[in-house]
């Protein structure tokens, strides 16, 4: 199921390129910082943590004006999970480890860009962190997330550029837990605050 949806994103991504024969096409490298946490109904207690984000993207001129550009990047996620309500100090870490595929549409005006569309995430590892103890707690969550992006920045077809993008999830991170007569489903989902620097090359 993971590999199958990856290859229908990586179709996708090849297909614009193929499409965008004689329009402008620049291959890029992208990094930053992530402020990440779990938001829903059962999401109340956490708190925010910082994690990297980084990998490659292409970016397909469509028109003078749209673009389309898919990526895969590596992205770290998670949050911070109290444990004492009266030591604000005592918490698990919850790391997420996901290989991401945006497919992001951009609307472009002199190098200004305002973006959005769906993403994919494989989870590649799933780590829980008290002190200086760390378990391995994958099998608790989902293998697949299913999410959109939103947001903005500065982005040429060669040389530097900046953004700021929202990553919101639509599935729910965690299984279903099997209590006997009654499966729960905790009501959970990813939220990502990305600001990254990117670096086009091959632009024509």
């Amino acid at each position: 199921m993971r590999k199958n949806l990856l290859a229908i994103c990586l179709v996708l991504g090849l297909r614009g390129v193929a499409h965008a024969q004689g329009s402008d096409v620049s291959l890029g490298l992208k990094a930053g910082a992530s402020l990440t946490d779990l938001v829903g109904a059962d999401a109340t207690t956490y708190g925010k943590l910082f994690g990297f984000h980084g990998g490659l993207f292409a970016n397909i001129g469509i028109t003078n004006v749209v673009a389309f550009q898919p990526e895969l990047l590596y992205s770290q996620k998670g949050t911070k999970q109290p444990r004492n309500s009266n030591n604000p100090m005592d918490y698990a870490i919850d790391r997420f480890h996901y290989l991401d595929v945006p497919l992001a549409f951009h609307v472009n005006a002199n190098g200004l860009f305002f973006e959005a569309g769906p993403q994919v995430g494989i989870l590649l590892a799933a780590k829980s962190k008290i002190g200086s103890t760390s378990s391995d707690v994958k099998y608790q969550y989902n293998d697949l997330d299913v999410g959109y992006l939103a947001g903005i920045g500065y982005q040429r077809k060669a040389g530097l550029g900046i953004g700021l993008r929202y990553n919101g999830g639509f599935t729910n991170v965690r299984k279903e837990i099997d209590l006997g007569p009654v499966v729960v489903q905790p009501r959970s989902r990813n939220e990502a605050f990305q600001l990254y620097l990117t670096y086009s090359l091959n632009g024509r």
